[in-house]
């Protein structure tokens, strides 16, 4: 199962507790998948500036520092995930961020970027 959906505008794919109501990321067996919201706020962050283990990592092969930390999709789930395209300095609790997907390795992942 792909972890975001196709078409111009994706959306990341959460699993919904049937019983509960309660939404996770990702989707997984015996919860109905849901589309989250493409916007949210930053709930928490840093930078990688030294290259994590490998494997699992799967980066380029010349390593650059990124920031990475948890976005809160309001009354759903927080995400962690990749920034991309904000700088390092201007990363703080609470800015609001869009869901993009971007280019990594020979694939692609999700981030979030700054909100257009």
């Amino acid at each position: 199962m792909s972890l975001w959906t196709d078409g111009a505008e994706p959306a990341l794919i959460g699993g919904r507790d049937p019983e509960s109501g309660r939404i996770i990321f990702p989707c997984a067996e015996g919860f109905d998948p849901v589309a989250l919201k493409r916007h949210g706020t930053i709930w928490s962050w840093t930078v990688q500036r030294f290259p994590p283990k490998s494997p699992p990592y799967a980066g380029p092969p010349v390593f650059e520092p990124f920031a990475l930390g948890y976005v809160e999709l309001a009354d759903e789930v927080i995400v962690e995930t990749r920034f991309d395209g904000l700088a390092f300095d201007a990363l703080k609790v609470g800015l609001p961020v869009a869901l993009r997907i971007v280019p990594f390795g020979a694939g692609e992942t999700f981030a979030f970027g700054p909100v257009a």
